[in-house]
């Protein structure tokens, strides 16, 4: 069945008008005609059009002043512009401004009918598009800072200010808080929001390939650099850079981050050309920069570019409230196939808001995922919880199913001396006696 598409005839012939509007009409569509330019800017301030077929030639409003007018009144509605001989250099410039398409006349019906109903199916994929970025934005902004603690209100606050700016953001708080999150809510809030948000994980790339990664490399720069590579910084243009675990760069990654924030230029990996971007950085890290400033660990000019607004995200321990909405939350959009959403009893719940979270709302939702692949009825009880938050002990080499594997060994008891040292990896590597960056790759791989 023809669907009900709403098509505007703009044209100063009446004749042509009304056998184009009569031949319409019979095919299905619904018709409004106009003969001039200004007419159909009246009717389309009035009402959505899904297709205008306007004519090039006309007195008074020509075709292209009227198109650009329509353009600007209803930017989704697709015009289709009707040329008769000696004006396909209108046409041209036509399309250039935004037309759907032009045909001579007289145009055969098959022909118009065809372009028409593309003309529609083109609209409706705008308008579809449209929707999805609308629905993506909402879901992407402020109410998915899941919480009603004083501390996450704050945070959102300090957001709406941030957010129109194109300041440096520095976040700083535990493994696990929700800075990624944070920085998204910032992007989607700002002006670069339909610009891209990249996000580099410093922490666990080596200097030389997360050199590559930011900055790109010519082609020939080094041993395997076959083709020309684009960084990251390129990639982000117009949009944010989102650089999480800063406190691990190197240097001279350290150097080269600062001339990209002072001048706005950097170089490829093997390059002489200054390339220039416009990108908004946003920095986060779980480590004390300050304090490794002083260490003359990392440069203090950087710190201090990067320190303009400053964002802290206070562990879970210290915002107990928002553990609850976070388990809703989670229990919610739990994408485990073939479950049916579940409750927590009130004595889990009691549990849950009671545990310290070292691995803080990361932590949080593998926990509830586990109650609910493990949980057999519809309530989620403290026998589904883990042993530690039965206050058994953090360390334990037996668990409900038989002895514990090496890995889980390992994961629970570098769980404990980062609680006890209160995530000072530096303290805790040193206990270990392994590096940093084994410590960083171990936490990553354990979700601590």
């Amino acid at each position: 069945m023809t669907p009900k598409i709403v098509v505007l005839i703009v044209d100063d012939e009446e004749t042509f008008r009304k056998v184009l509007s009569k031949e319409l009409a019979f095919m299905g569509y619904e018709v409004i005609a106009v003969p001039g330019g200004e007419e159909a800017c009246q009717v389309v301030r009035r009402r959505e059009i899904d297709v205008v077929l306007l004519d090039i030639k006309m007195p008074g409003m020509g075709g292209v002043e009227t198109l650009k007018r329509l353009r600007e009144l209803s930017p989704l509605t697709e015009v289709i512009m009707l040329t008769g001989h000696g004006t396909i250099d209108d046409a041209v410039q036509s399309m250039k401004l935004g037309a759907y398409d032009y045909l001579t006349k007289p145009c055969k019906l098959d022909e118009l009918e065809s372009v028409i109903l593309k003309a529609w199916e083109k609209r409706n994929l705008v308008r579809q598009n449209v929707a999805l970025r609308q629905e993506l934005t909402r879901r992407e902004q402020f109410p998915y800072l899941i919480g009603q603690s004083p501390q996450l209100k704050a945070i959102g606050e300090m957001i709406e200010k941030v957010a129109p700016t194109d300041s440096t953001v520095l976040i700083q708080g535990e493994s696990g808080v929700g800075k990624e999150l944070i920085a998204r809510c910032i992007h989607r809030s700002s002006n670069r929001r339909d610009q891209p948000f990249i996000v580099v994980d410093c922490g666990s790339l080596h200097e030389h390939l997360l050199q590559s990664e930011l900055f790109g490399h010519e082609k020939g720069a080094f041993t395997g650099a076959i083709t020309l590579k684009h960084g990251l910084f390129e990639v982000a243009d117009q949009g944010t850079l989102f650089l999480d675990e800063i406190g691990e760069i190197s240097p001279a990654i350290q150097v080269q981050l600062l001339r990209v924030l002072e001048t706005g230029t950097f170089r490829r990996v093997g390059g002489t050309k200054d390339l220039a971007v416009n990108v908004r950085i946003i920095a986060a890290t779980n480590r004390n920069l300050a304090q490794l400033m002083q260490e003359g660990k990392f440069r203090e000019d950087l710190y201090f570019r990067l320190n303009v607004i400053s964002i802290t995200v206070p562990p879970l321990r210290e915002r107990v409230e928002d553990i609850p909405p976070l388990i809703e939350h989670f229990l919610e959009n739990m994408p485990i196939p073939s479950r049916r959403k579940k409750r927590v009893s009130s004595e889990a719940m009691a549990m849950l808001c009671a545990y310290p979270w070292p691995g803080n709302v990361r932590e949080l939702k593998n926990v509830l995922e586990r109650a609910v692949i493990l949980s057999e009825g519809e309530e989620i009880t403290p026998h589904d919880l883990p042993s530690n938050l039965h206050g058994e002990g953090d360390f334990v080499v037996e668990g409900p199913a038989g002895y514990l594997s090496l890995e889980e060994i390992e994961k629970q008891y570098i769980a404990r001396l980062l609680r006890e040292f209160s995530g000072h990896r530096a303290k805790v590597a040193s206990i270990l006696k392994i590096s940093e960056r084994n410590l960083y790759r171990k936490i990553k791989k354990y979700n601590l």
